[in-house]
């Protein structure tokens, strides 16, 4: 039977004989080449987020105080890098720390440590992660927010990557980039420390290595479709590093907030039905059969083994040391059986774990900036992380100084729209990238309704964040679409559509960054007139 170009082609069993389609077709379909200059592929990011980083560290240390919930996550940052574990602040100890005294700590003897365990909702890797630049640059503002706006800066490099990589071009890698690097909440959560921040940058950075493995297990399938005897069910891709990589980043995700668990399961799936695809692509006769036999139980591995070790490991402080919430020490201690010391702890980690789920499914406190999750897209109540109001210090009698908490209007209404256009486009072709960049903005959005429906908890606009990117990846999606592909005319002269298109999109990116600039002084805490404050309210009676 002759086998034909088609991605889901047949073929005899491979006694029998057979023709092959010619390889390049087959490369060129399952693989399609990255088109441009590898140098420039990493010129364009780069340039890009340093404009983003810059924007970030400029006057880190401004507002010189402590904004909205750092009062929490910078004073446990520093008692872990200090102690291991969270430990009991003294009274008043903000106005102390900006002081600059950094003995907070309750007094406790050393046999007493437990007492003085700080009760805690969240796991600890955000908090390592804010403790490692109070480390480098002490209990300040810029030490507290600096590790924020490295991996803010960070995940700017990593989406303008994959962006060119799904787009197979460098100039809309460079325009996601540029999205994510104006975006406002974006903006400022990288200038805050905030745990969500972090929680969206090892979401980003599994999601890109999935994306990275994605293009490599069909590069190896392609390979051993052009140089190895055809089989029903190909061959195993051995060990595949990006993908450990992903389960890795998805665990330290979960190691920030639970939420990143809802990734886990959606990546995890996404990654496995790629699997099944790119077997069918190149033709196999039992691609199911193939991707359950060999790509399912490394994807087991990966995804289940993999994360459990890793966020286990970001706990290392609280099961090493004796002054951690809950760990009951002296107990753990009492037999010198290291089996008894193993069982116990992890029996105590269990019911502290237990009781973290229960504060987080109990949480329906009233807080006047609180939000439900259907508002979320089109910017309905931010948050409002600073405001100090001044007089005469500013060219007018009354001033103001404010960090508001909201995303880039341009960009978020552009987002919705983008992302009704991908819905469309899914279903009417199939296509992987709309696909992924769906299902990943689902996982942080869809997963609050429940909690909003079953338990009113209390949820802000910045739970948000992990869906930025994926915005930014959709707007990015249609912004190819409206450009089309880069083929010349029979004269060598570009077709009207990519001319118009790639006159929409600049346009579009353009407003982004006019937004971008009128929003920035209450982003950044600038000293403005109330009056100009006032006017940057879009939507006065909820964003006030």
């Amino acid at each position: 039977m002759a086998v034909t170009d088609s991605p889901y082609q047949t073929y005899e069993s491979p006694e029998v004989g057979m023709s092959r389609p010619r390889a390049q077709s087959v490369r060129d379909r399952v693989v399609p080449p990255l088109r441009g200059s590898v140098l420039w592929g990493w010129i364009g990011p780069l340039l890009v987020t340093l404009f983003g980083g810059v924007l970030r560290f400029i006057q880190l240390g401004h507002p010189n105080s402590v904004v909205f919930d750092e009062t929490y996550y910078m004073k446990d940052g520093f008692s872990l890098v200090t102690h291991g574990v969270e430990r009991v602040t003294i009274k008043d100890a903000d106005k102390a720390i900006m002081a600059g005294n950094t003995d907070i700590w309750q007094a406790c003897s050393p046999a007493e440590l437990e007492k003085c365990a700080s009760y805690v909702v969240h796991p600890p890797l955000g908090k390592w992660m804010i403790g490692v630049g109070e480390w480098l640059f002490g209990l300040n503002p810029f030490g507290w927010r600096f590790a924020a706006a490295v991996v803010g800066t960070l995940s700017i490099l990593i989406l303008a990557r994959v962006a060119r990589r799904m787009t197979r071009s460098t100039l809309l890698g460079c325009f996601a980039g540029l999205l994510l690097a104006l975006d406002g909440l974006h903006f400022v959560l990288s200038r805050t420390a905030l745990l969500d921040i972090f929680l969206m940058f090892w979401v980003l950075a599994a999601f890109a290595c999935l994306v990275v493995d994605r293009d490599q297990a069909r590069a190896k399938l392609v390979a051993w479709y052009e140089d190895s005897p055809i089989s029903p069910q190909g061959p195993s891709l051995g060990i595949r590093w990006w993908r450990i990589g992903a389960g890795v980043c998805l665990a330290f995700a979960m190691s920030v907030k639970w939420s990143g668990l809802a990734f886990l399961v959606a990546f995890a799936a996404m990654s496995l039905l790629w699997d099944f695809g790119a077997r069918r692509a190149v033709g196999l006769r039992q691609p199911y059969r193939g991707a359950f036999g060999k790509d399912v139980p490394q994807g087991l591995v990966a995804f289940g083994a993999v994360p459990f070790v890793a966020y286990m490991a970001t706990w290392a402080g609280w099961f090493a040391t004796a002054g951690g919430y809950g760990r009951n020490w002296d107990q753990a201690t009492s037999s010198s059986n290291p089996l008894f010391f193993l069982f116990d702890s992890m029996r105590s980690w269990v019911h502290y774990q237990w009781q973290v789920f229960t504060f987080h499914s109990g949480l329906d406190t009233t807080h006047s900036y609180m939000s439900e999750p259907w508002s979320w897209p089109l910017l309905l109540r931010p948050v409002a992380f600073y405001y100090e109001g001044k007089q005469n210090v500013c060219g007018a009698k009354d001033c103001s100084e404010a960090v508001l908490g909201v995303g880039t209007p341009v960009i978020w209404f552009g987002a919705v729209a983008a992302l009704v256009a991908l819905i469309a486009w899914y279903f009417s072709s199939r296509d992987w990238r709309a696909g992924a960049v769906l299902l990943s903005y689902a996982m942080g959005w869809l997963p609050w309704f429940y909690f909003a429906i079953a338990d009113n908890r209390t949820m802000f606009l910045f739970y948000a964040i992990p869906m930025v990117p994926f915005m930014v990846l959709a707007i990015t999606l249609c912004a190819g679409l409206l450009i089309g592909p880069s083929t010349p005319t029979a004269t060598g002269a570009m077709p009207l559509r990519r001319t118009l298109g790639a006159a929409v999109v600049g346009a579009f990116a353009l407003l982004a960054l006019i937004n971008f600039w009128w929003l920035h002084p209450i982003l950044s805490g600038e000293l403005i007139p109330y009056a100009e404050w006032k006017a940057r309210m879009l939507f006065e009676k909820r964003w006030i």
